[in-house]
């Protein structure tokens, strides 16, 4: 039987923004909220394979290598947010990343890079943001949305993307845990 594995590659933004957007959301974190993702583990993810076979993690790690090295790095702000699918509805409610556009180009060749070693990504359109939390059930999130239109983060230079390893919790309310297989430099 042929093993597969959860994958992504991923932009992780530094500790300090990371901390900043903690310190934005503890006071404003209540029961009404979302089940918030662990800062720790904060990132935009550019593509996600949710079942690559295990064979092909090597030849993603250096197939993502390849695509990050022809584009620039990137200058980049956490700010305003979104929830998916619709406010109306949420399920997900997401902090915003001011990008320039530096990151579609980014994410198209690293999904091509990833469907070419058979790493399939899965997901809709491109939309760079960073998962905070998700609801038990749909919501309407239109609060949230306004307390996230006034956030705007510092600005960092992201300079390497990273292929992730995630592993799924083996009992229910444990979070999966997030080993880094590589960290790829942007070059362009």
């Amino acid at each position: 039987m042929m093993s597969s594995v959860r994958v992504f590659v991923a932009v992780l933004p530094p500790a300090e923004v990371v901390l900043d957007l903690d310190d934005f959301l503890e006071p404003r974190r209540d029961a009404e909220g979302p089940r918030w993702s662990a800062p720790e583990q904060w990132h935009v993810t550019l593509a996600f394979a949710g079942a690559a076979p295990e064979r092909v993690v090597e030849p993603l790690i250096e197939a993502v290598s390849e695509a990050a090295a022809r584009h620039p790095a990137a200058g980049l702000a956490v700010a305003g947010g979104g929830c998916f699918p619709e406010v109306s509805r949420a399920r997900v409610l997401w902090a915003g990343v001011d990008d320039g556009g530096a990151l579609g180009p980014l994410a198209r060749s690293v999904r091509s890079a990833c469907a070419v070693v058979g790493a399939a990504p899965e997901g809709g359109p491109f939309v760079p943001h960073v998962t905070l939390g998700r609801f038990g059930r749909a919501v309407d999130a239109t609060r949230w949305l306004r307390v996230l239109e006034t956030y705007r983060g510092p600005r960092w230079v992201a300079d390497e993307v990273a292929v992730v390893q995630s592993h799924l919790p083996r009992e229910r309310g444990h979070r999966p845990r997030h080993e880094v297989l590589a960290r790829c430099p942007l070059g362009g």
